[in-house]
């Protein structure tokens, strides 16, 4: 029997993120990672991969319908699908064999196999050589999310197809079907949009990206009708046929009248549910709720001492860096030192064009917890930074406590959201003041002075607005 200090089971953003931070805290540090590649499916299946087919299938719409507006004449651009995709796996790879110098780096004993808790401290792995257990004074669960299947709907890998398929289509489908209006769905709609598919999103909620902000996420369904996007809202999937050469979806719309939609292919992207198959939960005792993800307090300890658990297998949004603040977080709290997340200031983004970025309330949600507030808004098409770049969709909303300016939470609809937000996370984080983002000055002309009018109209005082 192999002992440590920590022993962790997962090896995604939360998992290694939280090996790293142990290692640093001078800690004995095991990582216990089932699949090949360390990473978890944010680097491998998820995150990385995504983000790369988005850059390109962007790429390749530019050139065929926005280059000639810059005075840049191009043929009738190709697809080459092959590189694209390959491009997308080199990018992977590097990153997660760059993931493993850290790791013997850092001193983090790796071990390759599927762990489970088996007793008090202890962890069993199932690797290729045999059996391997480790006893380690701390255990942190970090296993992740997997893709939700519907019971009606279940994956086939061909012609229904979870995110991790959609990420390496050998072609382009003619007629892809996405049931689910949120992150996942949008993005990779919008990647096999760009790159010809007619893509039909199929939503059971009113909205779009039902965590956002009404107004901006109507907004974004603007620009991504204008990109070719169909969507049925207010929807019902009620059954379906399934043929060799596709998918017949049988609907009921917004006024409960029955529909049929053909695809070739689908993906559900309904949603994430906890990873805890084979875990051993059950063997320590540790409490499930009824989404079967673990219970922890707000130290993130279970209710078994010693055994902790972070990211996507506990409540919160599923999100790679809420993951990596928590695996600090409890790789600090088990070396006592003091540690500290505000998930109120933790981001979102959506990597459509444009990006959906937000951190902290909206209004609905201020005003939920009884928080008298107002918001100011400032749209791209008045900055000039947007202007320039010809991409003038979206706005940036900002709102904050009606009586002190406390800073509530910033909402962005807009050309690169997702970098523009981390201002806006820093300043919740600091406890600021809608007059504080309001008095700094931002350099001109950039797309984040945006922010500042927007701080600024909170108070009516928008300069451009």
């Amino acid at each position: 029997m192999e002992s440590f200090d920590v022993a962790i089971i997962g090896a995604g953003p939360g998992g290694y993120v939280a090996a790293i931070r142990a290692a640093q805290n001078g800690l004995k540090v095991a990582l216990v990672e089932k699949d090949a590649r360390l990473g978890g499916t944010c680097l491998n299946v998820g995150c990385i991969p995504s983000k790369a087919l988005l850059e390109s299938s962007e790429v390749f719409y530019v050139a065929a319908h926005e280059a000639a507006a810059h005075g840049v004449r191009l043929a009738p651009p190709e697809l080459e699908l092959p590189t694209m995709l390959a491009r997308k796996r080199t990018i992977v790879e590097e990153l997660t064999a760059g993931l493993a110098l850290i790791m013997k780096r850092h001193k983090v004993t790796v071990v390759s196999g599927s762990g489970r808790l088996t007793g008090p401290g202890r962890v069993e792995v199932e690797t290729a050589q045999g059996p391997r257990t480790l006893e380690a004074k701390h255990l942190v669960l970090a296993t992740g999310s997997e893709p939700t299947p519907l019971a009606d709907l279940p994956f086939d890998g061909r012609r229904v197809v979870s995110s991790t398929e959609a990420l390496s289509f050998e072609a382009v489908p003619p007629r892809l079907a996405v049931i689910g209006a949120g992150a996942v769905g949008l993005e990779l709609g919008s990647v096999w949009r760009r790159l010809g598919a007619q893509v039909t999103v199929i939503e059971l909620l009113p909205q779009i990206v039902p965590f956002a902000d009404k107004q901006l996420a109507k907004a974004l369904e603007k620009s991504l009708r204008d990109l070719g996007l169909e969507f049925r809202l207010k929807t019902k999937l009620v059954g379906a046929e399934l043929r060799d050469d596709g998918v017949t979806l049988h609907l009921l719309d917004a006024k409960q009248q029955p529909e049929m939609l053909a695809a070739d292919r689908v993906l559900v992207a309904v949603g994430r549910r906890p990873f805890a198959k084979g875990l051993g939960l059950e063997a320590l005792g540790v409490a499930t709720d009824e989404r079967g993800r673990v219970k922890v307090n707000g130290e993130l300890q279970t209710n078994v001492p010693g055994v902790w658990a972070i990211g996507d297998l506990v409540a919160g949004p599923m999100l790679a860096h809420k993951a990596e603040e928590e695996g600090i977080a409890v790789a600090d709290r088990i070396a006592g030192r003091p540690a500290h997340i505000n998930y109120d200031a933790v981001p979102a983004v959506v990597y459509t064009a444009p990006e959906l970025a937000q951190a902290g309330l909206t209004e609905d949600q201020a005003r939920e917890r009884g928080i008298d507030c107002q918001a100011g808004k400032f749209y791209f098409q008045s900055n000039g930074r947007a202007k320039t770049m010809g991409q003038t969709d979206g706005l940036v909303k900002v709102v904050a406590e009606a009586a002190t300016g406390k800073l509530l939470g910033v909402h962005i609809v807009g050309p690169h959201a997702s970098d523009l937000i981390a201002e806006a996370a820093l300043a919740l984080e600091l406890g600021a003041t809608a007059q504080d983002l309001a008095r700094t000055c931002h350099a001109h002309p950039t797309l984040a002075e945006a922010l500042k009018e927007a701080a600024l109209a909170v108070d009516r005082r928008s300069i451009h607005g």
